[in-house]
Formats: C-alpha cells, structure tokens, sequence
C-alpha cells in the first residue's frame, strides 16, 4: 500500500474534507505520531493516518507544515486540530501516550475520542495484567498470519530499526529530513 504525502496546505484541505463524515462504527481514522523525542520537550515530524474506508495511507508532513498542520482550515471551518479534538470523531492509537503529550506539549491540542488499543489489549487478556504489551509483542501474539506473513513481517520489522533505532545504527532523526526517504513511506 503506497502512502500519500500531505505536505502543503492545499493537499491538507483536501484531506480534512474526507475525514469529517468517515462511518464511526468501526472506527475509520487509525493514527500514529512519529518524531525526534517524542514528548512535550521533542519535535512532532509525521503524523500518520489510515482511513479505513478509503484503505489509504496519509503522512501528514508536520516538519514541513508546521502550526499550519493543525491550523489550516478547509471551506467547512474544519482543521486538523478540530479533527483531533472532536469527542464524536473516533480516533484509534497503539499507546497514545507520548503521541498525545507531544501533540499538547507542541500545538495545543487535546485528543477526544480517542481509542487505545493498547488499553484494549491489556483490559481483554487473560492473563496478567501488571504491565502493557508493546506492539510487536501484540502482533507476534495476536495477529493471524501465515508462517510466510509471518517471516515477512519481522523482517521488515528489523529493517524499520535499522533506519530509526540508534541501538541499530538509525536515528529518529530520519522523520525530519526531505525529501522523505523511502524507508519511512
């Protein structure tokens, strides 16, 4: 699946008028945040979004866009924030944590409607629930994939590290420079 990169105001605009009427039963927008120290004191680079229903793939360039990432409205009066803080608009994260701390801590906003499935995880196990579940142990457990899907996934697993982990030679660093390498498209 090829990822479309939002990367000026327009090509925001026009995604924004796709994500207010998306169908709310399953959730449709499934998020993550990407950056260097990704916390209130880090920097927010991409924004990741999967539509369910449209079955794409937006990289919203927050290094390149900046505050207009979030600011920048479509006709309808919607922007990115408003999106991110609507209650009635489900958004789901894999440990929205320090997604939800950079997003503050950076621009202000306040993630409503937020679904965690991390949190679903640990609440839907049956076995001890004194720690959560990072998201390749969740997937090595829980995902149905053949022996083949399987292979494939770990290793692109490890080829993700390669360019991102410092413990693997990577730095974080990657979500910033542009053009986007295709590693992280």
């Amino acid at each position: 699946m090829s990822s479309i990169i939002i990367d000026t105001v327009e090509s925001l605009t026009g995604l924004l008028s796709t994500l207010v009427d998306l169908p709310t039963m399953p959730p449709s927008l499934y998020l993550n945040v990407e950056g260097e120290n990704l916390s209130r004191h880090g920097k927010v680079s991409i924004m990741e979004l999967f539509v369910l229903p449209l079955n794409r793939v937006y990289l919203v360039d927050i290094h390149v866009l900046g505050q207009e990432a979030f600011t920048a409205a479509n006709t309808d009066g919607w922007t990115l924030k408003a999106v991110l803080e609507a209650p009635k608009i489900p958004k789901v994260f894999f440990d929205v944590r320090n997604d939800s701390d950079a997003l503050y801590g950076n621009f202000g906003i306040k993630l409503a409607g937020v679904e965690d499935v991390q949190l679903l995880e640990l609440a839907s196990r049956s076995f001890s629930r004194k720690f959560v579940t990072g998201l390749a142990k969740c997937i090595e457990r829980d995902a149905a994939m053949t022996p083949l899907e399987k292979r494939e996934w770990e290793a692109t697993k490890k080829e993700g590290r390669k360019v991102f982990d410092p413990d693997q030679g990577g730095s974080y660093n990657v979500f910033s420079i542009r053009p986007m390498t295709p590693s992280i498209i």
